[in-house]
Order: structure tokens, then sequence, then C-alpha cells
């Protein structure tokens, strides 16, 4: 609504203002709302072929450009291999494995000042620890 304004004011105002002017204000005008739009487009996940492990890397994105997750695909397009998740400020808050697309092991995860160990056996949990980060060392790398 704005912009059809914006761009009924320049053209109403035009009889007054060389066509020249109003040509470039619309060309700014068009322009930024390109580059605006440019600057919230979604980032598109990487994924390429890893030939010696024959995994698939993947790696996605905050819509910030920041690492949201990486991993591993096999060929059968599971999840396999070890994950990792990161919030927007690029700050681990999850790390484990999958073998053909099953949790498996232990996994990781961060939320504030709290570390939850969770152990998993045939993608279903089988223990969970908790650790309160008192003295500061937790560490999520």
């Amino acid at each position: 609504m704005l912009l059809k304004c914006e761009l009924y004011s320049i053209f109403k105002a035009s009889n007054s203002i060389p066509k020249t002017l109003v040509m470039k204000k619309t060309i700014l005008i068009i322009a930024v709302l390109f580059i605006s739009a440019a600057s919230f487009a979604q980032v598109e996940p990487e994924m390429k072929l890893n030939k010696e492990t024959n995994l698939i890397e993947a790696t996605y994105f905050h819509a910030s450009g920041e690492i949201s997750q990486k991993g591993t695909f096999n060929l059968e397009k599971k999840l396999h291999g070890e994950w990792m998740s990161f919030n927007k400020k690029g700050e681990t808050i999850s790390v484990g494995s999958y073998a053909n697309g099953v949790k498996t092991g232990k996994w990781l995860f961060w939320a504030n000042d709290v570390l939850k160990e969770v152990e998993y056996n045939d993608n279903a949990i089988a223990a969970v620890t908790e650790t309160k980060n008192t003295e500061g060392i937790v560490s999520r790398n």
C-alpha cells in the first residue's frame, strides 16, 4: 500500500517535476524493495557427497545465515553419523549420532545453564542425566 501511494504521489507530481527525476525516484524505490526482499531471503541448505565416506554432508542455515544444523545422510537418505544443532548466535545446542535414521548413543542438549545427557537405545530414551552449570565448566564446544 505504501509503495502504491508513493508511486501515485510521484506520478501525480510529475507535471511539476522533470520526468528524469521521477524515473530516478521510481528506480530507487524498486531497488530498495529488491534489496529488502533479498536480505530476507531464506538461505538454501548445502549438500555434497563425500566420496571417501560415501555420505552426504548437509548444512542447514538460519535465515540470518548462521549455521542451524550440520550432519550427514547415507545414500538411502537416512540420517547417519554425527549431527549438531546451533542457535542463532552460533552456539551448539545439541550433539548426537544417528545410525541409519535411528538415534543412538549419548546425545547432549544445552539449554541456558543446563546440560542434559540423553542415552538412546534403538531410537528410544534409555537414560537422562541433567547437570546444572554452577561452576562455569559445562562447555558447548
